[in-house]
């Protein structure tokens, strides 16, 4: 095969790039924005990267786009192609990216993201050093605004007003233990985080609402506390979907609870200290916890 053919082939890989930011925004204008790139050079970019493939991607979904069937295949290819290009580029700046990064995440992410997290991380830039802190969401802002953190991976929430990348999107669940009936007993016990959880928030409004009796048996800011009341039958407790642990029950309206808000988790960053080490490793978060472009775009504009 000739290299001119070879390379009708082939995607380039700035195609994919602003294809999957329009996946995420589902908006032609706002990719632009992300890629650095005109209205019209993005079109441009799709219209060849739809002949490349031989197949529409988008289809339009009121004011915005939406992925047709054949895009959304195309979407897990690219993600992994942008993913394997950053690790490959990465690999061969390791000798640049020397040093410490301060990273900051509730225990619960830490437990469930870390691990694949920083194993990633560790191959890509096996010079650097992480040091991490676990504390609440709250705290771990108020570590960024007195610059002890370089980056922190936090439940985001819009009314605190600290800039932040919204990278992952997750339901809310009612969770009891699957072995016992704790949830169906009056007044409900409660195992929750502390007052000034936002889901703790939630929750408590959505029975006060419907009218249901409850108390709150165990407040606690870690959830691993959190966890083991629920399994041992104590207490109904609010947790993502991915945090769902064997041996515990999910609780919808046929149980009689409400549906809860979503959970967005979000990275943020201390500007004043960039460097290329933090943002190689807000790269590597952002790559290892998005799930944006399989939400429906109704779910993610909540």
């Amino acid at each position: 095969m000739s290299r001119d053919a070879i390379a009708m082939h082939m995607i380039d890989i700035e195609q994919l790039r602003t294809f999957v930011a329009i996946a995420d925004h589902r908006s032609f204008t706002r990719a632009g924005e992300v890629v650095h790139k005109t209205q019209s050079a993005v079109s441009m970019q799709m219209k060849r990267l739809e002949e490349r493939v031989g197949r529409p991607l988008f289809a339009r979904d009121g004011r915005g786009v939406r992925l047709t069937e054949d895009g959304e295949r195309l979407l897990g290819y690219a993600r992994r192609i942008l993913r394997l290009n950053s690790e490959c580029l990465a690999s061969f700046e390791e000798a640049a990216l020397t040093g410490r990064v301060r990273l900051g995440v509730p225990d619960d992410y830490a437990e469930r993201y870390l691990p694949e997290i920083l194993a990633r991380f560790s191959q890509t830039h096996p010079q650097a050093e992480v040091t991490v802190v676990c504390e609440p969401s709250p705290m771990l802002m108020d570590r960024l605004r007195g610059e002890d953190l370089d980056l922190a991976i936090v439940t985001h929430v819009a009314s605190r007003g600290y800039p932040a990348e919204v990278v992952r999107i997750e339901r809310l669940l009612w969770v009891a233990s699957a072995r016992h009936t704790v949830h169906e007993e009056t007044p409900l016990p409660l195992a929750l985080g502390r007052p000034t959880c936002d889901w703790r928030q939630d929750a408590t409004a959505k029975l006060e609402a419907m009218g249901r009796a409850f108390r709150i048996l165990y407040a606690s800011w870690n959830s691993s506390a959190v966890g083991a009341a629920v399994q041992a039958g104590l207490a109904v407790s609010v947790l993502p979907e991915s945090a769902v642990r064997s041996g515990m029950r999910v609780l919808g309206p046929s149980d009689g609870f409400p549906a809860l808000a979503t959970c967005k988790i979000a990275i943020l960053r201390n500007r004043s200290a960039a460097t290329p080490l933090s943002a190689a490793l807000a790269e590597e978060i952002r790559l290892s916890l998005d799930n944006l472009g399989s939400y429906t775009a109704g779910e993610a504009a909540e």
